[in-house]
């Protein structure tokens, strides 16, 4: 173990996804399990996304920037409400739905997320690693919590997580807009997950691919490891001070962090 890393829970992050990794001993982690184009998750996420609407009578177009408007309401959102409600308030505002239209169009987004939504996996670069990483773990004794960023319900999360062989029951706690008020880059979102399982900031290591939101979490004190890997910086942030190297080495550094 790495002299004077002392932490105890493993946070790690799946291209897209987030994982808080509870443990007895050691620190969390966040790592990118999820390796994929960004660009090209969103292409096909919205062609199927907007097959749903069409089919409820609903203006395809306006829908997806119903999407985008409740996607940063719940990005920006402050706590007081569930990111779930921030963005159905938002989107059914915007298409004018009233109570019973939006939970029949919540339904539908619902089985969308469970079955077809499994067709975008066509995108994801096949990788071995992040089921190893997450046995790994848990062989030594680990618990992992999934941290990803809450935009979406969580049967999409489910969903994603069978796209590399893993599942919700790989994960003591999983971050999703049904059970989270804020997202990330805020640094409030890592506090809402440290008082859920009861850890201190010291006590965890993020490894992500995104410079913005992933690295945020070292305003609170905890470690990090930027998974270069479909390096996301948008903001143009200086990653010369970063923990960093790609999700290959990430697996190394971890070996060696666990032995």
């Amino acid at each position: 173990m790495e002299a004077g890393f002392t932490a105890s829970i493993f946070l790690i992050n799946l291209y897209r996804f987030r994982f808080f990794l509870t443990a007895f001993r050691f620190p969390p982690q966040f790592v990118t399990l999820l390796k994929m184009s960004q660009e090209a998750f969103i292409k096909a996420y919205f062609k199927g996304i907007q097959k749903v609407f069409t089919a409820l009578g609903m203006d395809a177009e306006m829908s997806v920037k119903a999407i985008w408007a409740g996607t940063k309401a719940m990005i920006s959102n402050d706590g007081v409400k569930l990111n779930q409600q921030r963005f159905w308030e938002v989107f059914s505002k915007l298409m004018q739905l009233d109570a019973q239209k939006r939970i029949i169009v919540e339904e539908a987004c619902d089985r969308f997320y469970s079955n077809e939504f499994d067709a975008v996996k066509s995108v994801l670069e096949p990788s071995q690693i992040p089921k190893r990483l997450i046995h790994s773990i848990k062989s030594k004794g680990y618990n992992a919590v999934l941290a990803t960023n809450p935009l979406f319900p969580e049967c999409a999360v489910t969903t994603r997580l069978n796209w590399i062989g893993l599942n919700s029951q790989d994960f003591t706690y999983i971050t999703h807009y049904s059970n989270s008020s804020y997202c990330k880059p805020n640094p409030e979102y890592y506090r809402e997950i440290l008082r859920v399982i009861d850890k201190k900031p010291e006590q965890c290591l993020m490894a992500g691919n995104n410079a913005n939101e992933d690295m945020s979490a070292a305003e609170l004190g905890i470690e990090t490891y930027l998974v270069t890997d479909y390096l996301e910086n948008e903001s143009g942030i200086d990653i010369t001070a970063f923990r960093k190297g790609s999700l290959a080495e990430f697996e190394i550094y971890l070996s060696k962090l666990l032995a």
